[in-house]
């Protein structure tokens, strides 16, 4: 049995890293034009040449967005950036438009292209259709059943790829395609720049009584009636596997380093208990409670075991659930002194019970009774952003291990 691909969110080139270190078997980004995530930090040409290098000496592929719904105006400027990386040894191209299709084979003869979630691929005869075109994976609608996903991977090509989104924001519309931002604040989403109005307050109001709203539901709160609860299968890596996933997809370009190294430790977990012995797997409870460490919402399982309900729907608040604080990052490790440098991420002071983890191991939990500026001065608290300081650290640590606190 082929095993799953963990397939990692890189908004930027510190992220794409995290993401490879923390055990993503690849990773996707945009450039700084072209993808769907403009409020991503994305990469540069440069940046994505030294991200590309990195993760393919570490065994990582590299997945590079451009899944815009161009418009005339944009095909030009594709022409010349296409020119600008078609030198770089990028796996794959996540696309969504013929146009920018027909760009990449132009350019690109040989580039393998993955077909985005904006396609809205819902069926195994438009699969079909797509494989003619010449690619090679798709990435489903989020609007798939398990039981529909099955039936694709059995009727199409045996050497075409099924990647399916895991875990992270759902959204109200049909797989993205929405007009909401475009509408309401003159921001397209099928361009890298959606508002999240499904993520707004809404309240009621009568055309002959201006002025005068009532919410939708009967609470002081207010209503968020588009909301939805964000996807999680951490539980059910066996029933993705049986259904013919070839890759697990984590969304969230736009969320922290802390969030990458949180979501995709989980997830890596999950996977090997499963594939190193499927008949005997049993879900590890401190997996979930690992993942939601990270800032997230309620969770769901959208659409895979039927159709979504009202309870798949948070009507009480948008905000996200954040119980822990990423402090910082440790940039290096003397293990004759147990002192670590660390790039502070958020305010940090003496006496402070925090966590450690990194790649492939448990945390551990210590009090920071040794704190040092970067002069090895005895400090109270840093409480300046990207502050280096220096901590007595209870057990080895290495470059990329996170601190972090409850808060």
């Amino acid at each position: 049995m082929k095993k799953i691909e963990l397939l990692a969110p890189a908004g930027d080139l510190e992220k794409l890293k995290i993401a490879v270190d923390y055990g993503a078997d690849a990773v996707y980004f945009g450039g700084e034009m072209f993808s769907l995530r403009a409020g991503a930090g994305n990469l540069t040409v440069a940046e994505i040449s030294e991200g590309v290098e990195y993760a393919h000496s570490r065994g990582v592929k590299c997945h590079m967005t451009l899944n815009i719904f161009a418009h005339n105006e944009d095909i030009q400027p594709l022409r010349g950036y296409l020119e600008k990386i078609k030198d770089i040894p990028i796996d794959a191209f996540i696309v969504s438009d013929p146009g920018v299709i027909c760009l990449l084979r132009e350019i690109i003869p040989d580039a393998e292209l993955h077909l985005s979630t904006q396609a809205n691929m819902t069926n195994y005869v438009t699969a079909r259709f797509w494989y003619d075109q010449g690619i090679r994976r798709l990435v489903l609608a989020r609007e798939l059943t398990l039981k529909e996903i099955r039936q694709v991977r059995d009727e199409i090509p045996e050497d075409m790829e099924l990647e399916a989104f895991v875990q992270g924001a759902m959204c109200i519309s049909y797989s993205g395609r929405c007009l909401l931002s475009n509408f309401m604040i003159d921001r397209d989403a099928n361009r890298g720049q959606c508002a999240h109005p499904c993520r707004w307050k809404y309240k009621l109001v009568e055309e002959q009584r201006p002025g005068e709203y009532y919410p939708v539901e009967e609470d002081s709160r207010g209503t968020y009636i588009l909301n939805s609860k964000d996807l999680c299968m951490l539980e059910h890596i066996p029933e993705l596997a049986q259904a013919g996933v070839s890759s697990a997809k984590i969304e969230g370009r736009m969320k922290s380093v802390f969030y990458v190294a949180t979501i995709v430790s989980a997830y890596r977990r999950a996977i090997d208990a499963y594939y190193d012995d499927p008949d005997n797997y049993q879900f590890d409870p401190s997996w979930m409670t690992e993942l939601k460490k990270a800032s997230h919402r309620e969770f769901t399982t959208g659409f895979y075991f039927d159709k979504p309900t009202n309870e798949d729907q948070n009507y009480q608040t948008s905000a996200y659930t954040r119980d822990y604080s990423f402090i910082g990052m440790v940039k290096a490790y003397d293990s004759l002194t147990c002192m670590a440098v660390v790039e502070q991420r958020n305010k940090m002071v003496l006496g402070d019970e925090i966590e450690v983890f990194g790649p492939g191991r448990d945390y551990f939990t210590q009090k920071l009774d040794v704190l040092l500026d970067e002069e090895g001065e005895p400090i109270e608290a840093a409480p300046h952003p990207q502050q280096i300081v220096r901590i007595k650290m209870a057990q080895p640590v290495a470059e990329k291990y996170i601190l972090r606190k409850r808060k």
